[in-house]
């Protein structure tokens, strides 16, 4: 599934395109709201995640002429502007969802699977977030049953288990830091 980040800070781009991509996104990068709107209309993306705060044009600015020229893909603003006044601002000219800095990886991808799923598309969802099932060789969980089996044999896992080992089989070839495992795991930077 393709889309589409326009983002103007390089280490929110980093992280964002690194995560999305190791979820199976493929993510195109526009680091202004012009170039943002240029590639929204000449590309087909499933999903167009928009600053607010951009050279060129505002991310509001470019939501509204998105919309304008009847473009339905789905829009999450992503932005550190966070009164009642700006989320209403964001999603009156047109955006879907709107979250605001900080927050949780772990957030933004399932509002990107909720956006996808109300667009009602056929866009394929990559294959670790559509499978009840992580495997890593003879070591299996479902997540549907919270069950870890390795040949055969089933373990029963306390609930911080059960994270942990989610969190580590559905980044199999990534080696995490203390502190991300710190944050999907227990919710915190810190112990």
């Amino acid at each position: 599934m393709r889309i589409l980040l326009v983002e103007d800070e390089p280490a929110v781009v980093s992280v964002i395109s690194r995560g999305l991509t190791e979820s199976g996104y493929e993510v195109s990068v526009a680091p202004d709201g012009l170039l943002g709107l240029e590639m929204s209309r000449s590309n087909d993306f499933a999903l167009i995640i928009l600053d607010v705060m951009l050279p060129g044009m505002n991310g509001i600015d470019v939501c509204r002429q998105i919309r304008a020229e009847k473009n339905s893909t789905p829009i999450l603003m992503l932005t550190a502007l966070s009164t009642t006044e700006n989320v209403v601002m964001g999603l009156d000219s047109g955006a879907d969802d709107y979250l605001t800095k900080p927050y949780k990886f772990q957030e933004l991808e399932a509002r990107i699977r909720s956006l996808v799923r109300r667009q009602g598309s056929a866009i394929q969802q990559p294959a670790r977030v559509s499978s009840n099932i992580l495997r890593l060789g003879e070591l299996t969980l479902n997540t549907d049953t919270r069950q870890a089996s390795r040949n055969n044999r089933i373990f029963t896992l306390t609930a911080t288990e059960y994270r942990l080992l989610e969190y580590l089989l559905a980044n199999p070839r990534k080696v995490l830091s203390r502190a991300e495992i710190l944050e999907h795991v227990w919710g915190s930077t810190s112990i």
